[in-house]
């Protein structure tokens, strides 16, 4: 896989170009500057991939400055009162093709190897159906039990602004997505009214969620953690209030709680708009 070759330049790269706040793998932080630290292994090619960049362009601009400071302290009219006549330099006409050319292979070559591994999904170990809604997620587990429930931000109350259970503000949700460590998680999206988006930037995942047509993706956690995301389309007036959180946890954790789901959330069938209680830790 790409990141096994890259795992020494993306620390190194990581640690220069994306200076953040913490380490903080769940939810985005004040001050942070550079990505949420990935829990995906195409998260972190993204992130490889993004630090590759940022230093072939500095050194563009640091070459094109020092050449732009180099003609004009070498080439002003005081220095050389006569113009040079010259038309042709066949050896800068070599540099300045073959260079541009390497840089875009070297951009290239990764490039292809990150987008075939997003597009292209490996076989799964489950699969979630994500269902984007004004203005909340619905999930599904076909795999265990076919059992589906609703995940709504956890509002703040105006006499108590305290989001519970140790939320972060408008990330927080009344159930969230829970999957096993070191699994590889199938996602179907789709939207029930307009069009919703399903991101999680931990994982390296953005997909639109279209009324009337299922897309897919996919992700597999290598960290224990609640990962926070939001819906990344405009999809209405409180499209900022509609969270996602997922929950990663071992095998024996996501047994235990797909039992106690299959008893509260039942089967698929269930009344049109109907609320469910949430999951406690």
């Amino acid at each position: 896989m790409i990141s096994k070759f890259y795992e020494l330049p993306l620390a190194i790269a990581f640690f220069a170009l994306c200076i953040s706040a913490p380490a903080v793998a769940q939810q985005p932080v004040d001050w942070q500057i550079g990505f949420q630290p990935a829990a995906d292994e195409r998260m972190a090619n993204i992130v490889w991939l993004h630090s590759l960049l940022m230093w072939i362009m500095a050194a563009v601009c640091l070459l094109v400055l020092g050449l732009l400071v180099y003609v004009v302290l070498r080439f002003n009219e005081r220095v050389h009162p006569t113009p040079s006549k010259t038309t042709h330099n066949t050896f800068l006409e070599v540099v300045w093709t073959i260079v541009p050319v390497s840089l875009l292979v070297i951009v290239a070559v990764p490039s292809f190897g990150i987008l075939y591994q997003q597009d292209v999904i490996p076989e799964a170990d489950m699969t979630i159906k994500a269902i984007g809604k004004q203005w909340y997620w619905t999930y599904e587990y076909p795999d265990h039990g076919n059992f589906a429930f609703d995940a709504l931000m956890i509002e703040e109350s105006r006499s108590a602004p305290i989001v519970p259970r140790g939320e972060p503000r408008l990330l927080g949700t009344s159930n969230r997505v829970v999957v096993p460590v070191n699994t590889t998680v199938r996602l179907l999206v789709t939207a029930a009214d307009v069009i919703h988006a399903w991101a999680l930037p931990s994982f390296g995942v953005k997909i639109d969620a279209v009324p009337g047509r299922i897309n897919e993706t996919w992700f597999r956690p290598t960290e224990l953690g609640v990962y926070y995301g939001q819906c990344s389309e405009l999809c209405g007036v409180r499209h900022a209030f509609m969270p996602i959180a997922v929950e990663v946890v071992t095998q024996a954790r996501f047994a235990e709680w797909v039992g106690d789901a299959q008893a509260r959330f039942g089967s698929i069938e269930r009344p049109q708009g109907a609320r469910v209680a949430s999951y406690e830790q």
